[in-house]
Protein backbone atom coordinates (compact mmCIF):
# COMPACT_ATOMS: atom_id res chain seq x y z
CA UNK A 1 0.00 0.00 0.00
CA UNK A 2 0.90 3.72 -0.28
CA UNK A 3 2.10 5.69 2.54
CA UNK A 4 1.74 9.82 2.65
CA UNK A 5 3.27 10.80 5.68
CA UNK A 6 3.60 14.42 7.01
CA UNK A 7 5.71 15.55 9.98
CA UNK A 8 6.67 19.28 10.52
CA UNK A 9 9.22 19.43 13.03
CA UNK A 10 12.48 16.95 14.44
CA UNK A 11 10.24 14.93 16.92
CA UNK A 12 7.34 14.05 14.18
CA UNK A 13 10.31 12.93 12.07
CA UNK A 14 11.58 10.75 14.76
CA UNK A 15 8.50 8.92 15.72
CA UNK A 16 7.40 8.81 12.16
CA UNK A 17 10.30 7.07 11.25
CA UNK A 18 9.59 4.44 13.94
CA UNK A 19 6.67 4.16 12.88
CA UNK A 20 7.57 3.63 8.97
CA UNK A 21 9.56 1.02 10.08
CA UNK A 22 7.14 -0.86 11.74
CA UNK A 23 4.83 -0.64 8.62
CA UNK A 24 7.49 -1.95 6.51
CA UNK A 25 7.49 -5.19 8.94
CA UNK A 26 3.72 -5.08 8.23
CA UNK A 27 3.27 -4.58 4.91
CA UNK A 28 6.07 -5.45 2.22
CA UNK A 29 4.67 -3.79 -0.49
CA UNK A 30 4.68 -0.35 1.76
CA UNK A 31 5.40 2.76 -0.61
CA UNK A 32 6.35 5.65 1.43
CA UNK A 33 5.94 9.67 -0.06
CA UNK A 34 6.38 11.92 2.68
CA UNK A 35 7.11 15.78 4.25
CA UNK A 36 9.71 15.33 6.72
CA UNK A 37 13.52 14.58 7.43
CA UNK A 38 16.68 12.91 8.10
CA UNK A 39 15.09 9.68 9.65
CA UNK A 40 12.07 8.72 7.84
CA UNK A 41 14.37 9.44 4.81
CA UNK A 42 16.16 6.44 6.62
CA UNK A 43 13.97 4.23 6.16
CA UNK A 44 13.20 5.04 2.27
CA UNK A 45 10.93 6.71 -0.05
CA UNK A 46 10.73 9.79 -1.01
CA UNK A 47 11.09 13.04 0.59
CA UNK A 48 8.81 15.47 -0.94
CA UNK A 49 10.25 18.74 1.53
CA UNK A 50 12.53 18.91 4.32
CA UNK A 51 10.71 20.06 7.86
CA UNK A 52 13.02 23.02 7.81
CA UNK A 53 11.09 24.50 5.28
CA UNK A 54 7.92 23.86 7.17
CA UNK A 55 8.36 24.81 10.70
CA UNK A 56 7.66 28.49 12.23
CA UNK A 57 6.26 29.41 15.58
CA UNK A 58 4.67 32.42 16.72
CA UNK A 59 2.06 34.82 15.48
CA UNK A 60 5.52 37.46 14.04
CA UNK A 61 7.23 34.33 11.90
CA UNK A 62 4.16 33.03 10.70
CA UNK A 63 2.87 36.20 9.25
CA UNK A 64 6.22 36.71 7.71
CA UNK A 65 6.43 34.12 6.47
CA UNK A 66 2.69 33.29 5.34
CA UNK A 67 3.31 33.33 1.47
CA UNK A 68 5.74 30.11 2.33
CA UNK A 69 3.35 28.25 4.42
CA UNK A 70 0.37 28.77 2.19
CA UNK A 71 2.77 27.53 -0.85
CA UNK A 72 3.89 24.63 0.76
CA UNK A 73 0.13 23.78 1.86
CA UNK A 74 -0.50 24.08 -2.04
CA UNK A 75 1.73 22.04 -3.27
CA UNK A 76 1.15 19.26 -0.30
CA UNK A 77 -2.38 18.99 -1.39
CA UNK A 78 -1.74 18.60 -5.09
CA UNK A 79 1.64 15.99 -4.36
CA UNK A 80 -1.07 13.83 -2.56
CA UNK A 81 -3.88 14.23 -5.46
CA UNK A 82 -1.17 13.13 -7.82
CA UNK A 83 0.43 10.16 -5.79
CA UNK A 84 -2.68 9.04 -4.67
CA UNK A 85 -1.78 7.10 -1.73
CA UNK A 86 -4.17 4.40 0.26
CA UNK A 87 -3.83 6.72 3.27
CA UNK A 88 -2.79 9.93 4.54
CA UNK A 89 -1.19 9.93 8.35
CA UNK A 90 -0.38 13.10 10.09
CA UNK A 91 2.03 13.27 12.61
CA UNK A 92 1.33 16.31 15.16
CA UNK A 93 2.03 19.60 13.63
CA UNK A 94 -2.26 20.12 13.60
CA UNK A 95 -1.49 23.79 11.76
CA UNK A 96 -0.60 22.50 8.53
CA UNK A 97 -2.34 19.01 9.20
CA UNK A 98 -5.67 19.92 10.01
CA UNK A 99 -5.95 21.78 6.47
CA UNK A 100 -4.41 19.09 5.00
CA UNK A 101 -7.12 16.78 6.50
CA UNK A 102 -9.95 18.86 5.59
CA UNK A 103 -8.78 18.89 2.32
CA UNK A 104 -8.05 14.88 1.94
CA UNK A 105 -11.36 14.09 3.29
CA UNK A 106 -13.21 16.59 1.19
CA UNK A 107 -11.77 15.59 -2.21
CA UNK A 108 -12.55 12.11 -1.35
CA UNK A 109 -8.79 10.72 -1.90
CA UNK A 110 -8.51 8.00 0.60
CA UNK A 111 -8.73 7.76 4.07
CA UNK A 112 -6.68 10.23 7.25
CA UNK A 113 -5.38 8.89 10.24
CA UNK A 114 -4.12 11.12 12.64
CA UNK A 115 -1.07 9.72 14.83
CA UNK A 116 0.25 11.62 17.86
CA UNK A 117 -3.10 13.86 18.38
CA UNK A 118 -3.18 17.72 18.30
CA UNK A 119 -3.36 18.60 21.99
CA UNK A 120 -6.73 20.11 21.21
CA UNK A 121 -7.12 19.26 25.20
CA UNK A 122 -5.01 22.11 25.95
CA UNK A 123 -6.40 24.85 24.11
CA UNK A 124 -8.22 25.38 20.98
CA UNK A 125 -11.01 22.76 21.87
CA UNK A 126 -13.33 23.54 18.70
CA UNK A 127 -10.79 21.42 16.25
CA UNK A 128 -12.81 18.50 17.75
CA UNK A 129 -15.20 19.30 15.09
CA UNK A 130 -12.56 19.21 12.53
CA UNK A 131 -11.37 15.74 13.64
CA UNK A 132 -14.16 14.01 13.68
CA UNK A 133 -15.31 15.36 10.15
CA UNK A 134 -12.28 14.80 8.34
CA UNK A 135 -10.26 12.25 10.56
CA UNK A 136 -11.08 8.50 9.99
CA UNK A 137 -8.74 6.92 12.95
CA UNK A 138 -6.86 8.63 15.52
CA UNK A 139 -3.78 6.97 17.44
CA UNK A 140 -3.13 8.47 20.44
CA UNK A 141 0.06 8.49 22.63
CA UNK A 142 -0.96 9.78 25.85
CA UNK A 143 -2.95 7.67 28.10
CA UNK A 144 -5.60 10.72 29.47
CA UNK A 145 -6.06 11.57 25.81
CA UNK A 146 -8.49 8.69 25.23
CA UNK A 147 -11.32 9.50 28.12
CA UNK A 148 -10.97 13.24 26.86
CA UNK A 149 -11.75 12.16 23.15
CA UNK A 150 -14.34 9.48 24.10
CA UNK A 151 -16.42 11.98 26.67
CA UNK A 152 -16.69 14.14 23.47
CA UNK A 153 -17.93 11.09 21.37
CA UNK A 154 -14.67 10.21 19.58
CA UNK A 155 -13.20 6.83 20.24
CA UNK A 156 -9.37 6.78 19.78
CA UNK A 157 -7.03 4.23 20.27
CA UNK A 158 -4.23 4.45 22.92
CA UNK A 159 -0.76 2.32 21.40
CA UNK A 160 1.45 3.94 24.00
CA UNK A 161 4.01 6.36 23.74
CA UNK A 162 6.76 6.29 21.25
CA UNK A 163 9.21 7.94 23.49
CA UNK A 164 9.12 4.91 25.17
CA UNK A 165 10.19 2.80 22.23
CA UNK A 166 12.81 5.41 21.33
CA UNK A 167 14.63 5.66 24.64
CA UNK A 168 14.81 1.63 24.98
CA UNK A 169 15.63 1.46 21.19
CA UNK A 170 19.09 3.91 22.81
CA UNK A 171 19.75 1.67 25.52
CA UNK A 172 19.94 -1.18 23.32
CA UNK A 173 22.21 0.01 21.05
CA UNK A 174 24.10 2.37 23.57
CA UNK A 175 27.92 1.74 24.24
CA UNK A 176 27.83 3.91 27.15
CA UNK A 177 25.78 2.09 29.44
CA UNK A 178 27.25 3.24 32.22
CA UNK A 179 28.09 6.95 33.34
CA UNK A 180 29.27 6.95 37.29
CA UNK A 181 30.43 10.13 37.62
CA UNK A 182 27.68 12.68 36.23
CA UNK A 183 29.38 16.15 36.92
CA UNK A 184 26.93 17.36 33.94
CA UNK A 185 23.92 19.44 33.78
CA UNK A 186 21.91 18.89 30.23
CA UNK A 187 20.28 22.47 28.73
CA UNK A 188 17.71 21.59 26.17
CA UNK A 189 16.23 24.89 25.12
CA UNK A 190 13.35 24.09 22.61
CA UNK A 191 14.14 23.04 18.78
CA UNK A 192 12.30 25.94 17.46
CA UNK A 193 14.79 29.21 16.84
CA UNK A 194 12.28 31.48 18.64
CA UNK A 195 12.44 29.20 21.69
CA UNK A 196 16.23 29.52 21.49
CA UNK A 197 16.68 32.94 21.60
CA UNK A 198 14.03 33.59 24.62
CA UNK A 199 15.55 30.88 26.89
CA UNK A 200 19.40 29.95 26.00
CA UNK A 201 20.73 32.85 27.60
CA UNK A 202 19.21 32.62 30.99
CA UNK A 203 19.11 28.91 31.07
CA UNK A 204 23.31 28.48 30.88
CA UNK A 205 23.48 31.87 33.27
CA UNK A 206 21.34 30.16 35.92
CA UNK A 207 23.47 26.20 35.52
CA UNK A 208 26.93 27.92 35.59
CA UNK A 209 25.93 29.37 38.90
CA UNK A 210 26.32 25.50 40.14
CA UNK A 211 30.37 24.81 40.47
CA UNK A 212 31.92 21.76 39.72
CA UNK A 213 29.36 21.17 36.90
CA UNK A 214 30.05 21.68 32.61
CA UNK A 215 27.49 22.69 30.94
CA UNK A 216 26.32 20.80 28.10
CA UNK A 217 23.60 21.70 25.15
CA UNK A 218 21.80 18.99 23.29
CA UNK A 219 21.62 20.69 19.78
CA UNK A 220 18.41 20.80 18.34
CA UNK A 221 19.21 19.22 14.34
CA UNK A 222 17.36 21.67 12.17
CA UNK A 223 19.50 24.48 14.26
CA UNK A 224 22.95 25.51 13.30
CA UNK A 225 25.93 26.07 15.85
CA UNK A 226 26.24 29.20 15.31
CA UNK A 227 22.82 30.26 16.34
CA UNK A 228 23.50 28.72 19.35
CA UNK A 229 26.48 30.65 19.64
CA UNK A 230 25.06 33.96 19.53
CA UNK A 231 23.15 33.47 23.06
CA UNK A 232 25.88 31.83 25.01
CA UNK A 233 27.83 34.14 27.12
CA UNK A 234 31.29 34.80 25.81
CA UNK A 235 32.20 33.96 29.93
CA UNK A 236 30.72 30.46 29.90
CA UNK A 237 32.48 27.29 28.65
CA UNK A 238 30.03 25.30 26.64
CA UNK A 239 29.84 22.17 24.32
CA UNK A 240 26.99 21.72 22.11
CA UNK A 241 26.33 18.15 21.06
CA UNK A 242 23.79 17.56 17.94
CA UNK A 243 22.12 14.18 17.59
CA UNK A 244 22.73 13.13 20.71
CA UNK A 245 20.10 14.16 23.18
CA UNK A 246 19.72 10.72 25.17
CA UNK A 247 23.80 10.46 25.67
CA UNK A 248 23.53 14.46 26.50
CA UNK A 249 20.80 13.10 29.30
CA UNK A 250 22.11 10.10 30.45
CA UNK A 251 25.20 11.82 31.33
CA UNK A 252 23.89 14.55 33.50
CA UNK A 253 22.90 15.49 36.96
CA UNK A 254 19.87 17.27 36.15
CA UNK A 255 18.48 19.33 33.29
CA UNK A 256 17.13 22.68 32.43
CA UNK A 257 14.68 21.70 29.79
CA UNK A 258 12.47 24.16 27.54
CA UNK A 259 8.47 22.54 27.32
CA UNK A 260 7.60 19.96 24.85
CA UNK A 261 8.26 16.32 23.82
CA UNK A 262 11.35 16.45 26.00
CA UNK A 263 10.37 17.20 28.98
CA UNK A 264 8.65 13.77 28.79
CA UNK A 265 11.78 12.13 27.47
CA UNK A 266 14.09 13.31 29.94
CA UNK A 267 11.72 11.89 32.46
CA UNK A 268 11.68 8.67 30.90
CA UNK A 269 15.73 8.85 31.14
CA UNK A 270 14.97 9.39 34.69
CA UNK A 271 16.61 12.61 34.78
CA UNK A 272 15.78 15.07 37.04
CA UNK A 273 14.62 18.53 35.67
CA UNK A 274 13.46 21.50 35.80
CA UNK A 275 10.58 22.88 33.00
CA UNK A 276 11.90 26.50 32.09
CA UNK A 277 9.68 28.56 29.21
CA UNK A 278 10.31 32.33 28.90
CA UNK A 279 8.34 34.62 27.11
CA UNK A 280 7.89 37.80 25.93
CA UNK A 281 5.82 40.30 28.18
CA UNK A 282 5.64 37.37 30.61
CA UNK A 283 2.77 38.59 32.78
CA UNK A 284 0.81 39.17 29.66
CA UNK A 285 1.46 35.55 28.76
CA UNK A 286 0.63 34.01 32.51
CA UNK A 287 -2.59 35.71 32.34
CA UNK A 288 -3.55 34.97 28.65
CA UNK A 289 -2.59 31.23 30.02
CA UNK A 290 -5.13 31.48 32.80
CA UNK A 291 -7.37 32.21 30.41
CA UNK A 292 -6.96 30.30 27.25
CA UNK A 293 -5.22 26.84 28.13
CA UNK A 294 -7.59 24.09 29.72
CA UNK A 295 -5.35 22.20 31.55
CA UNK A 296 -3.54 22.66 34.71
CA UNK A 297 -0.08 22.22 33.80
CA UNK A 298 1.99 22.87 30.05
CA UNK A 299 4.50 19.56 30.85
CA UNK A 300 3.07 16.03 29.67
CA UNK A 301 5.55 15.03 32.87
CA UNK A 302 2.82 16.48 34.94
CA UNK A 303 -0.38 16.33 32.62
CA UNK A 304 -0.02 12.43 32.56
CA UNK A 305 -0.09 12.40 36.04
CA UNK A 306 -2.23 14.86 36.92
CA UNK A 307 0.20 16.18 39.60
CA UNK A 308 3.15 18.54 39.79
CA UNK A 309 6.19 16.29 39.21
CA UNK A 310 9.04 18.58 37.74
CA UNK A 311 8.20 22.73 38.34
CA UNK A 312 7.48 24.29 35.80
CA UNK A 313 8.93 27.76 35.19
CA UNK A 314 7.09 29.27 32.40
CA UNK A 315 6.55 33.08 31.27
CA UNK A 316 6.73 35.56 34.55
CA UNK A 317 7.69 32.55 36.69
CA UNK A 318 11.09 32.14 34.91
CA UNK A 319 13.46 33.78 37.05
CA UNK A 320 17.02 33.93 37.37
CA UNK A 321 16.19 33.10 41.57
CA UNK A 322 13.44 30.70 40.75
CA UNK A 323 15.69 28.61 38.22
CA UNK A 324 18.71 28.61 40.54
CA UNK A 325 16.57 27.54 43.51
CA UNK A 326 14.87 24.86 41.79
CA UNK A 327 17.86 22.93 39.86
CA UNK A 328 19.80 23.02 43.55
CA UNK A 329 17.10 21.34 44.23
CA UNK A 330 16.93 18.60 42.60
CA UNK A 331 21.10 18.60 41.80
CA UNK A 332 22.22 15.32 43.82
CA UNK A 333 21.98 16.00 47.61
CA UNK A 334 19.20 18.74 46.45
CA UNK A 335 15.73 18.21 48.96
CA UNK A 336 13.60 17.24 45.62
CA UNK A 337 16.07 14.43 44.24
CA UNK A 338 14.73 11.48 45.37
CA UNK A 339 11.19 12.31 45.30
CA UNK A 340 11.16 13.22 41.50
CA UNK A 341 13.19 10.33 41.19
CA UNK A 342 10.18 8.23 42.65
CA UNK A 343 7.53 10.06 40.96
CA UNK A 344 9.16 9.63 37.22
CA UNK A 345 9.04 5.55 37.82
CA UNK A 346 5.18 6.40 38.71
CA UNK A 347 4.69 8.82 35.58
CA UNK A 348 6.27 5.24 33.48
CA UNK A 349 3.89 2.86 34.54
CA UNK A 350 0.84 5.08 33.64
CA UNK A 351 2.61 5.65 30.64
CA UNK A 352 3.31 1.87 29.98
CA UNK A 353 6.02 -0.54 28.24
CA UNK A 354 7.17 -0.14 24.79
CA UNK A 355 5.96 -0.88 21.43
CA UNK A 356 3.97 2.07 20.46
CA UNK A 357 5.48 2.38 16.47
CA UNK A 358 4.12 -1.79 16.81
CA UNK A 359 0.73 -1.44 17.99
CA UNK A 360 -0.31 1.45 15.93
CA UNK A 361 1.49 0.02 12.52
CA UNK A 362 -0.21 -3.20 12.89
CA UNK A 363 -4.13 -1.53 13.63
CA UNK A 364 -3.11 1.39 10.50
CA UNK A 365 -2.54 -1.86 8.53
CA UNK A 366 -5.48 -4.50 9.64
CA UNK A 367 -7.36 -1.04 9.22
CA UNK A 368 -6.69 -0.39 5.66
CA UNK A 369 -6.81 -4.21 4.56
CA UNK A 370 -10.09 -4.46 6.12
CA UNK A 371 -11.53 -1.62 3.97
CA UNK A 372 -10.19 -3.08 1.14
CA UNK A 373 -11.19 -6.50 1.67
Amino acid sequence: MRYYLIAGEASGDLHASNLMAELKRQDVEAEFRFYGGDKMAAVGGTLVKHYRELAYMGFIPVLVHLPQILQNMRQCKADIEQWRPDVVILVDYPGFNLDIAKFVHGRGICKVYYYISPKIWAWKEYRIKNIKRDVDELFSILPFEVKWFEERGYPVHYVGNPCVDAVEQWRGESADAECPAKRQIAILAGSRRQEIKDNLRMMLECAARFEGYRLMIAGAPNVEESYYRKYIPKELEVEIRFGQTYQVLHESAAALVTSGTATLETAILRVPQVVCYATPVGKFISWLRSKVLKVKYISLVNLIVDREIVQELVADRMTRENIIQCLGDILPGGKARQQMLADYEEMNRVLGGAGASRRAAEQMVAELRRVDS
